[in-house]
C-alpha cells in the first residue's frame, strides 16, 4: 500500500468482516436485561475521551437530547480525557456491558491505541462494540493569521529545508494529527516539530490561539469558526474534494500534494451487550445521528454526516486496523 494513501480506510470501508462482539452474550440474562432497558430513572452516561469544547465532545452533545427522547432517560455526557483518548476508551471498555455506558470512538486513537506494545493498552479492537458511525473530518493545516506563509507550498518548502524549524500541534500521540505529520513528512520531507497535546483539540487550539505553537493541525471542524473569526490561516484541507465549510481553501491534492487524513468518528459500547439492549442503542444512535436538527449543526461546524450502522462500522473499524497497522511504524519514532 501505499504511505501516500495510509489514510485510505477513512474514505471507505473494509471489505472483511468480522463477527459481532458478544454475540455470545448470556442468553439468559439477555431478555431480562433488555425488557425494562432502560430502567426508569437510571440515566445512560456516554463517555468522551477528550476535554469539552471539541469536536469530538461538540458532537455528542448535539445528539444527546434526541437519545434521551428516544430511549426515555437522562444521557450524560461524561469527559475522561487524557493519553490521547487512552483514559477514556479504558474507562469505556472496563463498564459493564449493560447498556448503561457508551462512548465517542475516534479513530485512529481508538484503532491505533491497541495496537502499539509501548502504549499498554488494557483493551483490543474487540473490548468494543460498535454502535453507529457518524461522521468522517478531514484534517487541516493553518497557520497564525500574521504568518508569513500564504500558501500550504511555501509553508512545506520553508520545512524542509529547515527541519523541525516550526512547532505543530497534535491531539496526542498516534492521533490523527500526528499520522498526517508523519504522513507528510515521508511524502514531502518536511518534517515539523509535534507538539502533543493529549487532553484534545480544545487544549491544542487554546495553545495555537495563544501563539505557543506555531502550526494548528487539526480537523475542518476544529478551524471552521477559527477561519471565519480571522483567528487562523487555514492553507490546505486532506481531502479528496473541497471542505463545503471552507470551499476557498484548496486541498493538499490541489496544491501538488497527493495526500489525504481524517478522524472518523462513532459510538460503542463494552462487547458483550445483550442483543435486544444493542439493538435499542443502535436504533437511537441511528436516529440521534440522522435528526434533521443534529445534521443541519452539524453541517453549520463543517461536518457531513456520514453514517454507518453497527455491523457496517465494525468492518470499516477492521480495516482501519489493517491499514494503521501497516503504517505504526511512521508515529512510533521518539520525536
Amino acid at each position: 500500500m501505499s504511505r501516500k494513501k495510509i489514510f485510505a480506510a477513512v474514505a471507505a470501508a473494509s471489505l472483511l468482516a468480522l463477527t459481532g462482539c458478544g454475540a455470545n452474550a448470556g442468553a439468559s440474562n439477555s431478555a431480562a436485561a433488555a425488557g425494562d432497558f432502560p430502567k426508569k430513572g437510571k440515566s445512560i452516561d456516554l463517555i468522551v475521551a477528550f476535554s469539552s469544547g471539541g469536536a469530538v465532545d461538540t458532537a455528542a452533545r448535539l445528539i444527546q437530547p434526541v437519545l434521551e427522547k428516544e430511549l426515555g432517560t437522562n444521557v450524560e455526557v461524561i469527559n475522561k480525557p487524557g493519553a490521547g483518548g487512552q483514559i477514556g476508551y479504558t474507562a469505556l471498555t472496563s463498564a459493564k456491558p449493560d447498556g448503561y455506558t457508551i462512548g465517542a470512538t475516534g479513530s485512529p486513537s481508538v484503532v491505533v491505541s491497541p495496537l502499539d506494545p509501548a502504549r499498554g493498552a488494557k483493551y483490543t479492537r474487540d473490548s468494543f462494540q460498535p454502535l453507529g458511525r457518524q461522521v468522517i473530518d478531514p484534517t487541516v493545516i493553518a497557520v497564525q493569521p500574521d504568518s508569513p506563509y500564504q500558501t500550504l507550498k511555501e509553508l512545506l518548502e520553508a520545512v524542509k529545508a529547515k527541519p523541525k524549524s516550526l512547532t505543530a500541534s497534535t491531539t496526542g500521540i498516534q492521533t490523527g494529527e500526528h499520522f498526517a505529520l508523519a504522513q507528510i513528512q515521508e511524502s514531502t520531507g518536511s518534517e515539523f516539530a509535534p507538539v502533543h497535546f493529549s487532553e484534545g483539540a480544545s487544549q491544542a487550539t487554546t495553545a495555537f490561539l495563544g501563539k505557543h505553537v506555531d502550526v494548528l493541525v487539526a480537523n475542518v471542524s476544529d478551524v471552521n469558526d477559527l477561519s471565519k473569526q480571522g483567528k487562523a490561516r487555514v492553507l490546505g484541507v486532506m481531502s479528496g474534494d473541497r471542505a463545503p465549510s471552507l470551499p476557498e481553501i484548496p486541498t493538499f491534492k490541489e496544491s501538488g500534494y497527493d495526500l489525504t487524513a481524517g478522524t472518523a468518528r462513532g459510538y460503542s459500547a463494552p462487547a458483550g451487550l445483550p442483543a435486544d439492549v444493542a439493538k435499542k442503542l443502535e436504533a437511537a444512535i441511528e436516529k440521534a445521528i440522522e435528526d434533521p436538527a443534529v445534521v443541519q449543526k452539524m453541517n453549520d461546524l463543517g461536518l457531513q454526516t456520514s453514517y454507518l450502522n453497527g455491523t457496517d462500522y465494525q468492518k470499516f473499524w477492521a480495516g482501519q486496523e489493517d491499514d494503521f497497522k501497516k503504517v505504526l511504524p511512521l508515529v512510533q519514532k521518539k520525536d
